[in-house]
């Protein structure tokens, strides 16, 4: 892959339920879903947006993961997966899945922050860019969130591991402030936020742009999932709007997009 250290190039949801979980989703985000090639053995369906665009994948819950819940998360591009997951020790992070390969896929290593969230490592085989993050284009992931109890330490950690750094704050009253960061040219990516419950993990949270945000709710409830808040109206002048959800097998996902005239 040509994309920089710390920059998002693939998307996984675990879950114990694959074909609701392609059912569900085919449905809210119009994902075309197929197995890769390559005899792979374990369960696993890539899926991209309409135009071919490759956004990521769902895996079947391996045994030695049994009963943990359905989840979402992030490869990060790298150069150098070794390299990286020992830096992911040295800063104060742990090895989930020491690096492997995926025969013409890649290599790859499945980490944790200090804080306990979880992320993927990985340098594709092939040298082409990927496309799964945009921050506007529909069926892509548009946000990447961070779910912490500590901003500052995951600032210092991100910040050291890939080069992210703090591109401006938004207040949020009880709730802290909503940092954003980004890397190089491009000024924002994602954004950290205080966990609001005290004992759960911290964790990453993904929006994926939508066509139409009301449509796409109408489709989370009819289809099994749960909006658990909005939509609501995103800061700026793009008239973006933003629905956060459980998906049928509880994990958690956002969506964003645009209203049509006349919504309320």
């Amino acid at each position: 892959m040509t994309n920089r250290d710390g920059t998002p190039i693939w998307y996984e949801l675990m879950t114990d339920a694959p074909d609701a979980a392609q059912d569900f989703y085919g449905k809210v985000m119009g994902w075309n879903f197929q197995k890769p090639p390559g005899g792979l053995k374990r369960d696993y369906r890539a899926f991209a947006t309409s135009d071919g665009k490759g956004v990521g994948g769902v895996m079947r819950t391996p045994d030695h993961a049994k009963g943990r819940p359905a989840t979402w998360d992030a490869y990060f591009g790298v150069s150098d997966v070794d390299a990286m997951a020992e830096q992911v020790k040295n800063l104060g992070g742990t090895i989930q899945m020491e690096p492997q390969n995926i025969p013409g896929v890649g290599r790859f290593a499945f980490v944790e922050d200090p804080q306990g969230a979880t992320f993927y490592l990985m340098r594709g085989d092939s040298d082409g860019q990927s496309m799964a993050f945009d921050p506007v284009k529909a069926g892509l992931c548009s946000w990447n969130e961070l779910v912490t109890y500590d901003q500052t330490a995951a600032l210092d950690f991100y910040g050291k591991l890939f080069g992210w750094k703090k591109t401006g704050v938004m207040p949020m009253g009880p709730m802290g402030d909503y940092t954003f960061f980004g890397k190089g040219d491009v000024e924002m990516f994602g954004a950290m936020m205080n966990a609001q419950k005290a004992g759960k993990d911290p964790f990453w949270n993904f929006a994926f742009t939508v066509p139409d945000i009301d449509a796409a709710k109408a489709a989370v409830e009819a289809d099994g999932g749960s909006v658990t808040h909005g939509p609501i109206d995103l800061p700026g002048d793009k008239g973006d709007w933003l629905i956060q959800a459980t998906d049928p097998q509880g994990a958690k996902v956002m969506f964003t997009g645009k209203r049509k005239a006349g919504a309320a």
